[in-house]
């Protein structure tokens, strides 16, 4: 046995078998080809013809928030200003498998991947309104749906640049003596051990893995919401670091309706701490695309 990551599975499921659950609980899909999408720390993903997606549980984690994006997402439908995989088939645990699972409206787009920075700047506003918006959903009902909040303790930099130090050191060899540089010169900037709690909706997991982009490269979708949560809204602005190039983030600020110092700085830490995990499971999955994606990530969130 190997060392045991994060993001290790509990359960898989193959096409096979999520063609027999699909057509078992919603026969009326039966003659869709399925194939199998890819696969997250908590799901395994399946494209059903070319209309719907079915996100099926790898994990006992996952399972609350399949049922609670089951429950949220339809709600939000009137805050969002891009497409975003709507719940249709709502699946059931059963003896064959023991979770239940989510069949959603199908959202196209490639992930931005390899853009250039004049492609990236061009979904500065797009991103701010989605922002906005998704912001402002009353927090008291996204609770009432069963979200979680605060559960990842967003506000406490201290031990989040503990565990960058602990990365870092792990990574070492897969990133240049320049980028390790520029990496630890941040963390040793890090003076502030926890800002100020600040409660909004979240979509909490919002990088290049979960987003979609047109063929002119501009965000065209959200995917992945099983990280939904109330928290700080830092977590989600952190896209303004890693995504957007330095001069497009006075314009995606503004749009948003302004963000404070405290806000900007959990952001950019956040923008560097996830692609850095992205690039630990990258590394372990030999995906060099990926790994050097997250890596440029990174360096756009340090630089300003």
């Amino acid at each position: 046995m190997g060392e045991t990551n994060v993001w290790d599975a509990e359960w898989e499921v193959n096409e096979e078998q999520a063609r027999t659950l699909i057509d078992r609980q919603f026969p009326q899909l039966s003659s869709k080809q399925v194939k199998r999408l890819g696969w997250g720390w908590d799901n395994t993903v399946f494209l059903i013809g070319d209309e719907y997606v079915f996100r099926f549980p790898r994990r006992t984690i996952a399972v609350s928030s399949i049922r609670m994006e089951g429950n949220l997402l339809p709600k939000l439908e009137a805050y969002m200003t891009i497409p975003y995989p709507k719940p249709l088939f709502y699946g059931e645990a059963s003896d064959e498998y023991p979770a239940p699972f989510l069949g959603y409206a199908y959202v196209p787009g490639d992930f931005p991947i390899g853009l250039t920075e004049e492609r990236r700047a061009l979904s500065a506003e797009t991103l701010a309104k989605f922002l906005r918006r998704l912001h402002e959903f009353p927090v008291q009902a996204a609770l009432k749906y069963g979200v979680q909040q605060d559960h990842r303790n967003l506000t406490d930099i201290a031990s989040r640049k503990l565990k960058l130090e602990g990365f870092l050191s792990k990574l070492v060899e897969h990133l240049s003596p320049e980028e390790s540089g520029v990496i630890e010169a941040y963390i040793g900037r890090l003076q502030k051990n926890r800002v100020e709690a600040v409660y909004t909706l979240l979509h909490g997991d919002l990088h290049f893995k979960n987003m979609l982009v047109n063929e002119n490269g501009i965000v065209s979708g959200i995917i992945d919401w099983g990280d939904l949560s109330v928290g700080h809204p830092a977590c989600d602005l952190s896209v303004a670091y890693s995504f957007l190039p330095p001069y497009a983030r006075g314009v995606f600020f503004e749009t948003y309706g302004g963000a404070n110092e405290e806000t900007k700085l959990l952001a950019r830490l956040i923008a560097v701490y996830i692609p850095i995990l992205i690039l630990m499971q990258a590394v372990d999955d030999g995906n060099e695309v990926i790994a050097a994606e997250a890596k440029s990530n990174i360096m756009r969130a340090l630089s300003d």
